[in-house]
């Protein structure tokens, strides 16, 4: 019998060659964006940049912005600390809650900013320093304006069904962000310009990436450092007034002249530029939501010096006189720097009322 033939061996199937795992992309640095109490005009500003809206994107992982999406603040305390970059705040500290946001906020971010006037000064809501919470809610809730027969007053804790609900708390004195943490950098306005907001996020954009220098800490980023009087074209001729007069009073303004040296209340004097003096440039005084220029200690005490520059008289009866032109001193001097001035606010509003 002839022996059986041995089969062949099964052939070794051909190595995979080997591919090494793509690499992951590098993680996006982390923007918040938080409103605090404003009225929302600086986020209609930050969409107003256009379509350098989608560069931002780009740019950033955006993990807050309530206004245009939804967030939870667990997601936020869930973070690492120091895992955000840079955030937003606009808005000023009136409540428990945004004073305890903002400290959440400033422990989860590299780089904290005090976006537009609210966060910076106080802005308008600030010159609510001037009244108690009492005199605040007695206003709101009691006058012939508002229908509440049943006399109802805020509360900061309901029972509910599903358990007590803790409601934000009315703090007695309107705070400015930098009152409440620490600031890296401000960037002033109300809002800020457009074109201002995208060159800050430009510059920190371009220090991360490490193609530019990163801004002093302090800077305040998107303005200038001097006043809105050297962006003004209109000519000083160091005329002396004898009477401060309201816009609405005077049919027309020279043109060209400096509008404080024709009697009208402007604040350019000791406003920070950066705006391109849109205001004065079209005959409408300053008012002053740049803040204060740079070396400016108190933005109301510069502003009241550079207004008795201009008066003429010199007996204080007349100079009395000349300023009973200005309706609303606090309202002129501090419209949007009260909280953040060195006055911050009136004794009725420090002091407890039992509201």
């Amino acid at each position: 019998m002839s022996p059986t033939p041995k089969s062949k061996p099964a052939a070794k199937p051909a190595a995979k060659p080997v591919t090494k795992p793509a690499a992951k992309p590098a993680a996006k640095p982390k923007l918040a964006i938080f409103g605090a109490a404003s009225c929302g005009g600086c986020d209609i500003a930050i969409v107003n940049i256009h379509e350098h809206i989608l560069e931002v994107a780009a740019a950033f992982d955006i993990v807050l912005w309530p206004t245009v999406m939804d967030g939870k603040y667990s997601d936020i305390e869930a973070m690492e600390d120091g895992e955000i970059t840079i955030t937003l705040v606009s808005g000023s500290m009136r409540t428990d809650e945004t004073v305890h946001l903002a400290r959440l906020l400033r422990r989860k971010s590299k780089f904290m900013v005090a976006f537009g006037s609210c966060a910076s000064e106080g802005c308008i809501p600030g010159l609510a320093n001037l009244s108690s919470r009492k005199q605040i809610f007695d206003t709101v809730y009691s006058t012939s304006s508002t229908e509440n027969p049943d006399g109802i007053r805020p509360i900061y804790e309901y029972q509910a069904p599903e358990g007590v609900l803790h409601l934000p708390e009315f703090e007695p004195m309107l705070r400015t962000l930098d009152q409440v943490v620490d600031v890296d950098y401000t960037i002033p306005g109300c809002p800020p310009e457009s074109k201002q907001i995208w060159a800050a996020l430009q510059a920190v954009v371009a220090a991360l990436n490490g193609t530019g220098p990163l801004p002093p800490k302090g800077s305040v980023l998107g303005a200038g450092e001097s006043t809105v009087c050297d962006e003004c074209p209109r000519k000083r001729d160091v005329k002396k007034i004898d009477h401060f007069v309201r816009i609405q009073d005077v049919a027309a303004f020279d043109p060209e002249i400096c509008l404080l040296e024709q009697g009208l209340p402007c604040n350019g004097p000791a406003t920070r530029d950066g705006c391109g003096a849109l205001c004065p440039s079209v005959a409408a005084p300053c008012i002053g939501c740049y803040g204060a220029a740079e070396g400016v200690v108190d933005y109301g005490a510069r502003l009241m010096s550079a207004y008795a520059s201009v008066i003429e008289a010199t007996k204080p009866e007349e100079i009395d006189k000349i300023l009973d032109g200005i309706p609303d001193p606090v309202g002129q001097f501090y419209r949007f720097s009260l909280a953040g001035s060195l006055l911050r606010g009136s004794k009725s509003a420090w002091q407890s009322d039992g509201e």
